[in-house]
């Protein structure tokens, strides 16, 4: 994989990731919980960075290990697999208190000096 996939991998999470925050500027726990769109839509977000994350090279994984690869790709594979079972509180959290460190944290990489 070149380092041209690699940032548009990271690129496509980074881009998700704010999309799915921006989703919920102003929402409450309670809008969530009675919004099936907002639902199916976050949940379709959180599915698309974790495919994004699984495309990513074990090596350059290696290289960030402060990002849970292993947590991200789960995510994806119980969405898509287990869906039937999907977690409506771990979307939230994970959308809520997860993603805005995730965004930093492919920033950071995007913006170090090896895409440069």
């Amino acid at each position: 994989m070149t380092q041209r996939d690699e940032q548009v991998y990271i690129g496509h999470m980074l881009d998700t990731a704010n999309k799915a925050i921006e989703f919920v500027q102003g929402i409450t726990r309670d809008d969530f919980d009675n919004n099936e769109l907002l639902r199916l839509s976050l949940t379709h977000l959180l599915q698309v960075i974790g495919e994004a994350a699984r495309r990513v090279s074990p090596s350059f994984r290696a290289t960030y290990p402060q990002i849970d690869w292993k947590a991200i790709v789960g995510m994806r594979s119980k969405v898509v697999h287990d869906y039937l079972n999907v977690d409506e509180d771990i979307v939230w959290d994970t959308v809520i208190n997860e993603l805005p460190s995730l965004v930093k944290e492919l920033e950071n990489i995007l913006n170090s000096d090896s895409f440069m």
